[in-house]
């Protein structure tokens, strides 16, 4: 494996634990989230979307600012 692509995997990797955290979380407070987050947030720990298309998404869908 190359060193751009352990790197890559380092940053998905990251990326896949933040969003677990983040929904874990949310779930300790007794939230759930929608399955419109759970496909960004999978856009997002592929990669796909940076955080901050993430956070406009999540805004957007939720009529805040």
């Amino acid at each position: 494996m190359s060193v751009v692509s352990t790197a890559r995997a380092a940053e998905q990797a990251a990326r896949e634990r933040a969003v677990e955290d983040a929904i874990h979380s949310g779930e300790m407070e007794g939230l759930s989230v929608s399955h419109a987050f759970e496909s960004d947030a999978a856009e997002y720990a592929r990669g796909a979307i940076d955080v901050d298309e993430f956070g406009r998404r999540v805004r957007a869908r939720n009529g805040v600012a």
